[in-house]
């Protein structure tokens, strides 16, 4: 038998990782790189995702929206990653719990609620607004962002890909195939595993026994990071400097944001059957977006006549897109067979026909 000695460059096992996760708690963050107007629209993005939250769970109790995943509680991983990022040149891959990170890229509400709704045009992002289609099986979105960043790379274009998922997600074998790909190619993607508390109804020290899921980054030949997933700017800072360094070319990294899913998973969900509810209590007090009005209103850059003008605004774009997907045609056949692949082969020309002279699927 071959002895097998494993090879680790001398510093991996005590290396710190390019960011420490700073004490848990109330208080807003310390430093900062947005500038004024780009924290007002973070905090703006924020309320958005919050107010759509309340939204989008009144709508399918009525029966009028699909089942869908609320961000509450995470809007500051998910807005503070999304602000590292160039709308222009870099792309989005999401799971389904990161729509101001959609919107930040460009993505008309109404596309995203047309997912939700099961209609495929929902999927087909308008040119130029760089995502890809909310994913729903687990973790299925990242071998696709390594490709993408691969092609990326490739065509000697200066995009980054940030790519997210949940702790769940990360026990899934595509996680890992995909870190080891990213880490062989030196792909410029950013990983970010939101480290919400709960994988649906399993806590994350039934997933894995590592002691931070950031700490697995060596073993794929990537620096890791770990960091308050409820401080807006830290999880800013954190993000920038993974897309700089794969901008670089200097390869992919892996970022884990500890932070708490404040209620259900998704709509379909009852989170009081085994969330404690002193857990939430105690997360209810790190509350992100508290934590980033707090930090704004220190230093002038929001009151309450913001606030209530912000809060008006949201909720006529949320009224205004209700409105508008609910007098939609419903989908055909035609849209079954759109933006599936480029050319469509005879047979799915031939299905295509028969569903028409069928009558149609409504």
């Amino acid at each position: 038998m071959t002895d097998f000695t494993p090879q680790f460059p001398p510093e991996a096992a005590t290396a710190a990782p390019w960011a420490v996760l700073p004490p848990l708690g109330a208080g807003g963050p310390a430093r900062s790189s947005l500038s004024g107007n780009e924290l007002r629209e973070a905090c703006e993005l924020m309320l958005f995702s919050r107010a759509f939250d309340d939204k989008g769970f009144s709508l399918q109790r009525q029966g009028r929206f699909g089942t869908f995943s609320p961000v509450r509680g995470q809007e500051a991983s998910v807005v503070g990653a999304a602000f590292a990022l160039d709308p222009g040149r870099d792309w989005v891959v999401p799971q389904y719990r990161e729509l101001p990170a959609l919107l930040r890229q460009g993505l008309p509400l109404e596309n995203f609620m047309l997912t939700f709704l099961g209609d495929p045009r929902g999927g087909a992002a308008p040119v130029g607004v760089n995502v890809l289609p909310v994913q729903i099986g687990l973790a299925a979105q990242l071998p696709q962002a390594v490709g993408l960043a691969w092609g990326l790379r490739l065509r000697e274009q200066s995009g980054v890909v940030l790519v997210f998922c949940g702790d769940g997600a990360s026990s899934e074998g595509d996680f890992h195939e995909a870190c080891n790909l990213a880490g062989t190619l030196s792909a410029p993607v950013v990983f970010l595993v939101q480290n919400n508390g709960w994988a649906i109804s399993t806590p994350r020290e039934r997933q894995s026994a590592a002691a931070t899921l950031a700490a697995r980054a060596p073993g794929y030949g990537m620096p890791g990071a770990l960091v308050d997933g409820n401080d807006l700017l830290a999880v800013h800072e954190t993000v920038s400097a993974a897309v700089e360094r794969a901008r670089a070319g200097e390869g992919p990294s892996l970022i884990e944001t500890v932070t708490y899913r404040m209620g259900d998973h998704n709509t379909a969900d009852d989170a009081s059957r085994y969330q404690p509810e002193h857990e939430l209590a105690e997360w209810a007090d790190r509350d992100p977006i508290t934590r980033a009005l707090a930090y704004l209103r220190d230093r002038g850059l929001w009151d309450d006549e913001h606030d209530a003008a912000v809060r008006a605004r949201i909720a006529d774009r949320i009224d205004e897109a209700v409105r508008t997907v609910e007098a939609m045609e419903p989908p055909g056949v035609a849209h079954l067979f759109a933006h599936v692949v480029e050319e469509a082969s005879p047979r799915s020309v031939r299905q295509q026909a028969w569903l028409n002279a069928a009558g149609g699927a409504r």
